[in-house]
């Protein structure tokens, strides 16, 4: 129920009924993607074409291997400690009763449920218009053999999670903080939104277009993310480690396929180096956008 807002000043809307400034975000954000898709016209350099190694046998070493890196990613572990964290006290609760009562962000429930529906939809049209983007070879038929590849490990990745997410909501019964039925945990639309943005993250490297962008790009898509999960919870119907644990989900798998099955050898997590010299050490940290 829409909570009455004593003393506080109520967020300036734009006519959908949507804060101005996400508005203006999400617009931005697809305007870039539009742009990148447009400069998507060759692979970078000595890089091969997305989907043209993608294969269906990885092995069992690259499959462990790829497990591992992708548990190691923060973008798994850190909301799962997260989510694990706000099980203290009653955080949990709170701050999903705080959110649905005081609805800060988008102004009312049913606003912040629509706009989770549309930003849920932003990062599956991302994902479409990033693939795209990534060249595909140099004749029409090997440019759709390595799409047709591609996407059957992206959709691999998207079905997994979202699959998984509905087995959670049927095991776990969890009631949602707006009472209306026992499948609050995980969160779906926030798995579907993480599991989209991270892949629409990868195939971007595969974009030929200046590293800034690159990194712009994959922060908007992160936004994205993080706005659908925060609208679930505003509009009542998850609690804050719910869209935590989902968006764990959604990075992990979506990093655990690209890595096993479409991208050999091409991790994408921090690593660290020391490096012993006289009189003291270097210590050297790499983590590739």
């Amino acid at each position: 129920m829409q909570g009455i807002n004593h003393g506080k000043r109520t967020p300036r809307l734009c006519e959908a009924g949507v804060s101005c400034g996400l508005m203006e975000t999400a617009r931005w954000l697809l305007s870039l993607i539009a742009a990148a898709w447009l400069a998507g016209c060759g692979t970078l350099p000595g890089g091969p074409a997305w989907g043209e190694e993608a294969t269906p046998a990885p092995g069992w070493q690259r499959v462990r291997e790829a497990a591992w890196s992708a548990a190691r990613n923060p973008r798994v572990w850190l909301p799962l400690a997260g989510a694990a964290l706000l099980q203290v006290s009653d955080w949990d609760r709170d701050i999903a009763d705080w959110a649905r009562r005081e609805t800060p962000l988008f102004g009312s429930n049913e606003r912040a449920g629509e706009w989770g529906d549309h930003l849920r939809t932003a990062s599956v049209v991302g994902l479409h218009m990033t693939a795209l983007a990534t060249p595909g070879g140099d004749t029409p038929r090997e440019w759709f053999g390595n799409k047709l590849r591609g996407y059957a490990v992206d959709s691999a990745a998207i079905v997994t999670t979202t699959e998984l997410t509905q087995e959670l909501k049927r095991a776990t019964g969890r009631v949602r903080p707006n009472g209306a039925d026992e499948r609050s945990f995980p969160s779906g639309h926030t798995a579907v939104a993480a599991v989209h943005g991270r892949l629409a993250q990868l195939n971007l490297r595969s974009v030929d277009i200046p590293p800034g962008a690159r990194r712009t790009l994959g922060i908007g898509l992160d936004a994205v993310t993080l706005g659908t999960s925060w609208s679930r919870i505003e509009a009542g119907w998850h609690f804050p480690s719910d869209t935590l644990v989902s968006a764990s989900l959604g990075a992990f798998f979506a990093q655990f396929y690209d890595d096993a099955f479409l991208h050999a050898g091409q991790t994408k997590v921090p690593t660290a180096g020391l490096q012993w010299q006289e009189g003291g050490a270097i210590l050297t940290v790499l983590w590739i956008f």
